[in-house]
């Protein structure tokens, strides 16, 4: 794996948890919108949409360099649209870096051919 394809999956990882977390507090502040008088739809709305693009942004990217099949590409898009997904994405990438970087060390020294 080249440094363009890691970096490309790190900033996936790194913005896959804060997605999450944004779009389980939009939906906290949904329900207290509509149970209390307190709104902060609109700015947790707008925090989410950030943050929103910037993952489809980033895995859009990381597909296209990491080279991904049309099944994993789906799987990290579904997992976005799903209120913990981002959670699931965020451990899921952090397996698949720490395996290409075992797999990378061990070409340099040339254990496997791999």
């Amino acid at each position: 794996m080249d440094i363009k394809t890691a970096s490309a999956l790190r900033r996936l990882r790194l913005v896959s948890a804060p997605e999450a977390v944004s779009f389980l507090l939009l939906l906290v502040c949904s329900v207290l919108k509509r149970t209390t008088d307190f709104n902060a739809v609109p700015v947790m709305g707008m925090v989410h949409g950030v943050l929103f693009i910037l993952y489809l942004i980033f895995w859009a990217d990381a597909w296209n360099r990491a080279k991904w099949g049309l099944k994993t590409a789906a799987l990290y898009f579904v997992l976005s649209v799903l209120p913990t997904g981002g959670f699931f994405a965020e451990r899921k990438l952090k397996r698949e870096a720490e395996s290409a970087l075992i797999a990378s060390r061990a070409r340099n020294e040339g254990i496997v051919n791999a």
